[in-house]
């Protein structure tokens, strides 16, 4: 059904809302509400000589990036920086082994991955110092969009999602490196992040529009329904068995038929490049390239295995198959909500039960297979891998440190000394950067802040870590006030 707006809105000067004029140009028609996704190739800042100049090793190295968002805060000393010669209630319960990398251990908890990393980067040095309480969404907030949230309450926790928040790192990407080709720009899944209550910060285009918000695929089912993947439904990408193939060109060249006799219209249109987003998200549909990516039951079982048959394995498998497709970013989030039992990485308590048998073999699986997956296919050179998460645990067991109360099996939150890891587009191979202290409290050598990291995906990807960048009110900000490490790259 063809919807002409009927009321003015605010949002341009003809007087015709975005809203409905992006209705007009893409639900009208087909129901393509991908259209909004693919608004990306506008608008852009202007590039200044500081940023002309810019560039080094590494710069522009990868053509796509998948975030492996650890939501939840893994503890660093019983995964990948495991200390000996320390107190029971700083050591590790879990043994150490030795990996691919000669003198780096990690814990027994990772054997797959100990035997992979040498494809990778480990960065032990991640450090910062909170603003106020460092509760998760604080941090998440900062590690994905570089910047501290300006709403934090004693507690620690923040307002919801606005749209005058700063965006997503993977936003900024897709908006000034727009894709050519008909696939989805940036996608996020399998779940929100979320600490609480509150659900999605640091998870949209903020300040630059919801045309910049990733592609969400948030399959149903709750956060220990582990098959929750074999039920994806793409069907903003998918005809309708009532509207075939030719049919759907008969409607767009109707489109341009209705558009040409109206001129006001077309002056809105005009603004935002309708046109060309709608012939985008037109070609999503028809091509099936996207529909395609998204079929995991085109790959091997013994792959799917491989990486594990659960929400985080098969979500990993599928960044695969969406950046081989062409997509730009993929954000993978942990499917566990943060401060939650079972398989998340907040362990207060239940440390030794919880990492063993749930979240770590699932972490150690999936991202082990993603890195050889991705090398053997020849993918790696230009695809740039990220797990992090928000900050690491305390070095002691029982002890607290944001205000939570922990059991002698459990770590609080600590943001001063964490690890985390990156791979590919020209990223260091068999390297690890810095050290933490004898206990993991603090670096020894090599400190790097969040900001430092993402200003090292803007690097990698080819765009200028300080770029300028216009907020909600037109007044200039940078992408990230941080430099990239260049330590990291080869």
């Amino acid at each position: 059904m063809l919807v002409i707006p009927g009321r003015y809105g605010k949002d341009t000067c003809d007087g015709y809302s975005r809203r409905a004029v992006l209705r007009v140009g893409s639900s009208a028609l087909a129901g393509l509400s991908v259209a909004t996704l693919l608004e990306n190739a506008a608008r852009g800042a202007e590039v200044s000589d500081e940023e002309a100049r810019y560039g080094g090793k590494g710069f522009g190295a990868a053509k796509s990036v998948i975030m492996l968002y650890l939501q939840g805060g893994p503890s660093h000393l019983d995964l990948w920086d495991p200390k000996t010669n320390v107190p029971d209630n700083v050591k590790s319960m879990f043994n150490p082994i030795d990996t691919s990398i000669p003198g780096c251990q990690f814990t027994e908890l990772l054997p797959k991955l100990a035997q992979q990393i040498h494809r990778a980067t480990l960065i032990r040095s991640l450090s910062y110092t909170p603003v106020g309480l460092f509760n998760h969404t604080a941090a998440i907030y900062q590690m994905l969009t570089g910047y501290t949230a300006d709403n934090v309450s004693p507690s620690g926790q923040l307002e919801p999602p606005s749209p005058k928040d700063f965006p997503n790192f993977g936003s900024n990407i897709v908006k000034l490196k727009p894709l050519q080709t008909p696939m989805l720009p940036f996608v996020m899944m399998p779940r929100p992040l979320q600490e609480s209550n509150v659900i999605g910060k640091a998870g949209t285009a903020g300040f630059l529009g919801r045309a910049f918000d990733p592609y969400y695929l948030y399959p149903s089912g709750d956060d220990m329904d582990m098959a929750k993947m074999e039920r994806i439904r793409v069907d903003d990408l998918t005809l309708r068995q009532d509207v075939p193939l030719d049919r759907l060109q008969r409607r767009a060249s109707l489109r341009d038929t209705v558009n040409a006799g109206m001129k006001n219209l077309d002056r809105a249109v005009n603004q935002y490049a309708l046109n060309e987003y709608y012939d985008k998200a037109l070609g999503l549909v028809l091509s099936g390239q996207a529909r395609e990516a998204f079929n995991l039951s085109s790959e091997s079982n013994e792959l799917r295995e491989k990486y594990g048959k659960n929400t985080f394995g098969q979500s990993c498998l599928l960044a695969r198959r969406l950046v081989e497709a062409g997509t730009r970013v993929v954000e993978v989030n942990w499917p566990k909500v943060a401060n939650s039992d079972n398989h998340s990485w907040d362990v207060h308590s239940g440390l030794s039960t919880r990492m063993k048998t749930q979240s770590a073999p699932m972490l150690d699986a999936a991202l082990a297979t993603l890195l050889e997956d991705l090398d053997e296919r020849g993918l790696l050179k230009d695809t740039l891998v990220v797990a992090v998460g928000e900050f690491g645990r305390s070095p002691k067991r029982g002890v607290s440190t944001s205000g939570n109360s922990n059991s002698d099996d459990g770590r609080d939150h600590w943001p001063y000394c964490y690890t985390g890891v990156v791979a590919g587009a020209g990223m260091k191979r068999g390297y690890v950067h810095g050290k933490s202290d004898d206990t993991a409290s603090a670096p020894a050598d090599g400190p790097i802040h969040p900001g430092e990291l993402l200003a090292s995906i803007y690097h990698s990807v080819g765009l200028y870590p300080r770029r300028t960048v216009y907020n909600h009110l037109n007044q200039p900000r940078e992408m990230v006030k941080y430099d990239a490490a260049m330590e990291l790259f080869a």
